[in-house]
């Protein structure tokens, strides 16, 4: 895992607040993730970065399972700000770099909902593949449970309004 200092190293200048490396044997899915977009979540369907167009949690855990390590990047969402979008932008960058750097496998999950296109073309392909990405959530995994576990914050929020913790994940071989 050492050969990925310079990447958490790269994050953490781009200003991610936290980037932790992570076996994927770490990273935890299950079938309820999924269950609370669909029935929580108005975007449900309404992109391809959302379920049920996004790999189900069994999917997951055997993509996972073909990687032996991964980046788990945290930043600290504040009120007023266009953080998310930022943030997505960074996670995606990190895995180009780390792709551009022979690691042929990296690719990447962002934070919440994609939300580039006005309205997206679900029957069709993605217009902004090279940038749009899952969140980790719409692929099953249970973000509460893998980042407490690397003792990263994350707390239920009660509103919109509320600051609150976004996650992303770069995988690597």
């Amino acid at each position: 895992m050492e050969t990925l200092n310079p990447y958490i190293t790269i994050s953490l200048e781009k200003g991610i607040d936290h980037a932790v490396a992570i076996e994927t044997s770490k990273v935890y899915t299950a079938p309820w993730v999924r269950m609370k977009c669909q029935f929580g979540c108005p975007g449900y369907g309404q992109s391809l970065c959302c379920p049920p167009h996004t790999p189900a949690p069994q999917e997951m855990r055997g993509i996972l399972d073909s990687y032996v390590h991964g980046i788990l990047l945290h930043r600290h969402f504040k009120k007023g700000y266009k953080t998310v979008d930022q943030f997505n932008e960074i996670v995606v960058d990190l895995e180009r770099t780390i792709f551009l750097d022979g690691h042929y496998k990296a690719w990447s999950m962002g934070s919440g909902p994609c939300d580039r296109c006005k309205k997206c073309n679900t029957t069709g392909g993605c217009a902004h593949a090279h940038q749009a990405r899952p969140s980790m959530e719409s692929c099953g995994i249970d973000v509460f449970k893998t980042a407490r576990e690397q003792g990263l914050p994350i707390r239920v929020i009660r509103s919109h309004e509320e600051e609150r913790d976004i996650f992303g994940l770069v995988l690597v071989e």
